[in-house]
Parts: C-alpha cells; sequence; structure tokens
C-alpha cells in the first residue's frame, strides 16, 4: 500500500453554516462532494445549494444529496463540520463512510472532538481545522459568508505523510485561504482566544452581536483572551501576546456579527458548552485554573437554563 494519500471522494456531515460553505465551494471546483442532509435534504434537493460571500455568490443547482450515510457509502475524505452537540450520533453516522484509508477532518470548534473521533476510527486518520471565517445559515441550504477566510488545517496524531498539506493544497484550488500547520493542539488555543469571549458574552448578554460586545464589554473580552493565552503557554502552547489585539481588531469590520452560540440561544437550540468546558476540563489536568472563563460558563449555563 502506497504511503502517499489523496482524495476523490467526500462527505459532508453537519451542513449549518460552515458545512454548506466549505463543501459549497469544494463542490464549486469540482471536486465530489456529497452532502449528508436532514430536515434540509428535499430543499436543497429540489434548490440546491446558494452561497452569498465577500469573495463572490454563487448558485449550485445540482447537490449529492443524501439522506443518510448509508446512502453515500464510503468516502476518502470525511468533512465533520456539525457542532459538538451532535457528537453522539457519530457512531451511527461515520462507519458507513469509511473504507481502510478514509481519512477524518473535524471543522469544529472547541477541544475534545478529535478524540471523540479517534475513538471510533483510530487516532492516526483524525484531521483537525480551525475554521477563522465570518459565515451564518440563513435557510435551507443558503449560508451567507460576510468577512475572514482562513483555515488551518493538521494533524492530530502522526498518520499517512502529506495529509494536511493535501488538504490544504485541494482547499486552496477551491479558493478557501487555507494553510497546514505543525500543531493542532496550538491552533485549537488559538482560536479559543476568541471563541471563548465572544461567544460567550453574547449569551450572558442577552443574546447580542459583536460590535456591542465590544462596545460595552470589551475590557472583559480582553482579560477573558488573556487568561486562554497564558494557560495556553502553561500547558506547552506558546501563544504570542500580540493575538489579544489581533482578534480583536479582526472583530471590529465584522460589524453586527453573530456567533454561532448566541443564534443557538436566543433560537432555543442546545448551545455547544463544549467550547468552555473542555478548556476549563483541559487546564485542571494539567492542575490549572481559569477562574474568568469558569465564572463566565457559570453565567452561560445560568441564561441557557441549566
Amino acid at each position: 500500500m502506497s504511503e502517499e494519500w489523496t482524495f476523490r471522494s467526500i462527505a459532508i456531515v453537519g451542513c449549518g453554516a460552515i458545512g454548506l460553505y466549505y463543501g459549497g465551494r469544494l463542490a464549486q471546483a469540482g471536486e465530489d462532494v456529497r452532502f449528508l442532509l436532514r430536515s434540509d435534504y428535499d430543499a436543497v434537493k429540489a434548490d440546491g445549494l446558494k452561497i452569498e460571500s465577500t469573495l463572490g455568490d454563487f448558485h449550485l443547482e445540482k447537490v449529492q444529496a443524501f439522506h443518510n450515510s448509508e446512502e453515500i457509502g464510503a468516502v476518502d475524505l470525511v468533512i465533520v463540520a456539525w457542532k459538538a452537540t451532535s457528537n453522539e450520533l457519530l457512531p451511527i453516522v461515520l462507519p458507513p463512510l469509511l473504507h481502510e484509508r478514509t481519512q477524518v477532518l473535524t471543522l469544529q470548534n472547541g477541544l475534545g472532538n478529535c478524540e471523540a473521533i479517534e475513538k471510533l476510527v483510530g487516532p492516526n486518520r483524525v484531521l483537525g481545522a480551525l475554521c477563522f471565517v465570518c459565515i451564518n445559515r440563513l435557510g435551507a441550504g443558503y449560508a451567507r459568508h460576510t468577512g475572514k477566510d482562513r483555515v488551518s488545517i493538521g494533524e492530530w496524531r502522526p498518520g499517512l505523510p502529506g495529509r494536511a498539506e493535501e488538504v490544504s493544497r485541494r482547499f486552496q484550488a477551491a479558493g478557501i485561504k487555507a494553510l497546514a500547520v505543525p500543531n493542532l493542539q496550538k491552533a485549537q488555543w488559538e482560536k479559543l482566544i476568541w471563541n471563548i469571549p465572544f461567544n460567550g458574552l453574547a449569551i450572558t448578554e442577552g443574546g447580542v452581536t459583536t460590535d456591542i460586545l465590544l462596545d460595552t464589554v470589551e475590557p472583559e473580552i480582553h482579560a477573558l483572551m488573556t487568561e486562554v493565552v497564558v494557560t495556553a503557554r502553561q500547558l506547552g502552547f506558546p501563544l504570542e501576546n500580540d493575538l489579544i489585539r489581533l482578534n480583536i481588531e479582526r472583530t471590529r469590520p465584522m460589524g453586527a456579527y453573530r456567533p454561532s452560540s448566541m443564534i443557538d440561544f436566543v433560537e432555543g437550540r442546545e448551545v455547544e458548552l463544549s467550547i468552555w468546558e473542555q478548556a476549563i476540563h483541559a487546564a485542571r489536568e494539567a492542575g490549572l485554573e481559569m477562574p474568568l472563563t469558569e465564572k463566565l460558563f457559570e453565567r452561560i449555563k445560568t441564561r441557557c437554563g441549566l
């Protein structure tokens, strides 16, 4: 068996904003992309997939849409794009999509997702990606990309050589700014610099957008970001102080952006609590504390009635 790995077929598991956008970009570029759809199946089958984007709008009239993973069958690359709140379905959804060289890439937020996937497929077949992008789902098969577009892709454990580079190359060919990173866990903590304060405070402040947060609670945003950076360093992931300034500066032009957790909160859906819970757990496992994040997490749970 050759050690080199590439892919010809892709399954998108989770067709919310992230899955629709990246799956759509790949399909637009001519990739064999198969979308696993539930409530949106009929609409997408009839009308296709529509993306509004600062990089150019597009409409895919014909989409490979499927009700279940058995219909999709085994593919070379599975992209998990649903929220961690759906991870309990992984043991049902993943197995029919796998052959002996299938690799699984998770685009999910937070920590703990690679661990959940490796229990089913083995640690050497898992990759992770962090999506630094502004995307909201507007309807069935319909998403809007309003700013930023960067994907950091890395190996969870050493596996077939060149996997992250190959996925990055194919993303780039589809017009996606992608980069293979040498340390996935460091990249995960880098993403938490934004996710912990903005997703969390958007909920605790009653369901507000990022521009309002910057106008009203910027000192708290800064303090939470600092705690994430300090904790990551203590865990051995050397994040730079300048990432705090960069994350705040990148958020200002986003205007009235609705973080994904805020949307779930205001629309009465289950909130992806693992964003905060897993970071706190990782710190405690190493004998560390994240007091500001812990207090924020308790406020989030209170707001969610938990």
